[in-house]
C-alpha cells in the first residue's frame, strides 16, 4: 500500500509552510486536495500556493482548468491518484494538502465514489436550476429524500450539484444513489496530521489573509472574472 502524508486544518492554519517545509526535509512533493485551487487564476482568495512556494517544491493539481470549466470530484480523484503514483514512482514521498475535506476523504478511498454515468438531461438540469435559483434546495432536497433518503441526509446544505446528481441517478437507475456506492476502504497507507490553533491566533491570521484580498491588487488580478461572464451554477464562481 502506497504511503501517503496528508496534512489537513482550516485556512490560514499553517497548511502550507507546514507542507513545505516538511517535504523538502523528506525529498516530498504536494498535492493540492483544494476543490477551488484547480482553477486557474483564483490564486490569493483560494490560498493557493504563491509563485515562490511553488519554486520551493514540486506542487500538483494547481491552475488545471479556467474558472469557466467544470472540474468533478471524479476528475480530481483520478488525477490526483495519477500524481500520487508518479510522485512515488519517481522515489518522492506524495504529501497531500487539504483542502476540502470531501475530496480528500474520496481520494482516501474513506468516501468511495459511485462510478456512475448518468445521462446528461437538460431539462432535468434546467427545471432544478431554475427552482434552486427562484425558491432554494427545499424541494430538490424533498425530491431526493422520496427516492433516496440516505442520500438526502448525508449532503450538505448548499451542495445542489451533488443532490442533483443524486437524484438523476437514483431516477434513471431505477436504484438509491446510495446502494451503488462501493463501501469505504481506505487506499493507501496514510499519516494525518491534523492542524489546530488558538481561536485569537486563528481569527488573527484570517484577518491579515482578508486584508490582503482586500488591497487593491488582489481586485486587479480578479477582476478578469467579470469577463468571463461567470455564473452562480459555475462551480469556481464563488467570489
Amino acid at each position: 500500500m502506497q504511503k501517503l502524508i496528508v496534512i489537513v486544518g482550516p485556512t490560514a492554519v499553517g497548511k502550507t509552510a507546514l507542507s513545505i517545509a516538511l517535504a523538502q526535509a523528506i525529498g516530498g512533493e504536494i498535492v493540492s486536495g483544494d476543490s477551488m485551487q484547480v482553477y486557474q487564476q483564483l490564486d490569493i482568495g483560494t490560498a493557493k500556493a504563491t509563485p515562490t512556494e511553488q519554486a520551493a517544491v514540486p506542487h500538483h493539481m494547481l491552475d488545471l482548468v479556467a474558472p469557466t470549466e467544470s472540474y468533478s470530484v471524479a476528475q480530481f480523484v483520478e488525477q490526483a491518484r495519477r500524481e500520487i503514483n508518479a510522485i512515488t514512482q519517481r522515489g518522492h514521498v506524495p504529501i497531500l494538502v487539504g483542502g476540502t475535506g470531501f475530496y480528500v476523504q474520496a481520494l482516501l478511498g474513506d468516501r468511495p465514489l459511485a462510478m456512475i454515468d448518468e445521462e446528461p438531461d437538460p431539462a432535468f438540469e434546467a427545471k432544478w436550476d431554475a427552482e434552486v435559483g427562484q425558491n432554494g434546495e427545499g424541494k430538490l432536497r424533498e425530491a431526493l429524500q422520496a427516492v433516496d433518503p440516505i442520500s438526502a441526509a448525508r449532503i450538505l446544505p448548499g451542495q445542489i450539484r451533488r443532490l442533483k446528481r443524486a437524484l438523476l441517478v437514483s431516477l434513471q437507475s431505477g436504484q438509491p444513489f446510495s446502494s451503488l456506492q462501493p463501501e469505504p476502504e481506505r487506499l493507501y497507507d496514510a499519516k494525518l496530521i491534523g492542524l489546530n490553533t488558538d481561536r485569537t491566533v486563528y481569527m488573527t491570521e484570517s484577518i491579515n489573509g482578508l486584508m490582503t484580498w482586500l488591497k487593491p491588487g488582489y481586485w486587479k488580478r480578479q477582476n478578469w472574472s467579470h469577463n468571463y461572464q461567470i455564473q452562480p451554477q459555475l462551480k469556481s464562481d464563488w467570489l
